[in-house]
């Protein structure tokens, strides 16, 4: 029983964050049509320095008229190659005032933010439902533990920024509303009722704003 209970451990352990690498490099062959889990790499002999640089962070993303005002921008093994295998990727949010990041969370991945500018009220929940939260201003890092919900606000007069980064290749992220209002096929009216404490009308009337414009 004990040699099983090692193994499992060790399994779990394992299981617990992406896989290590096994050379140096592993550029992602993106075109590549093998599919694993990550990408396959592409032939050391046509990598080079871009593979593993990426200067989309560098500047603001505009903020389209969006309800959440915020835009993300993505750096993920689709954007940077040299990414592939090692575990990580990165994004920035930017915020217009009043601007919200809603309840979400990244299955495969812990995130910390770095702020650029502004000011921000950020928070997550543990599983036992108590609510981590705190302002945090330029210059500040929050860290958001692995698969638990979590949230940003700009709470400050003028726009707000951070950087993001994940330890894992691809985080995921599902966001609560969106995920529960907008799933395919639907969630139940009378799941969401139940599980709401709302009437099977008001179900429907949520669903119909998260429905494609």
């Amino acid at each position: 029983m004990r040699p099983i209970l090692i193994i499992l451990a060790l399994l779990l352990a394992n299981a617990a964050a992406d896989c290590d690498v096994l050379q140096d490099i592993c550029v992602a062959d993106l075109p590549s049509e093998v599919k694993i889990n990550g990408y396959t790499c592409k032939n050391a002999a046509t990598v080079t320095p871009n593979d593993f640089f990426f200067a989309a962070l560098a500047n603001p993303s505009p903020i389209n008229n969006n309800t959440l005002g915020i835009a993300v921008t993505l750096g993920n093994v689709e954007k940077v190659p040299g990414f592939n295998t090692l575990g990580i990727s990165v994004a920035r949010i930017d915020y217009a005032p009043g601007g919200i990041n809603p309840p979400h969370s990244h299955p495969r991945a812990s995130e910390v933010i770095f702020v650029l500018e502004g000011e921000l009220e950020v928070g997550f929940i543990t599983t036992a439902n108590v609510m981590m939260a705190k302002q945090i201003n330029k210059g500040e890092v929050f860290v958001f533990p692995k698969g638990l919900l979590h949230y940003q606000k700009n709470i400050g007069k003028g726009p707000a920024a951070v950087i993001a980064a994940f330890n894992s290749q691809p985080p995921g992220t599902q966001s609560v509303a969106a995920s529960l209002f907008s799933a395919t096929p639907a969630l139940p009216d009378n799941v969401l009722a139940k599980a709401f404490h709302i009437a099977t009308p008001e179900a429907e009337k949520i669903k119909s704003r998260f429905a494609p414009k």
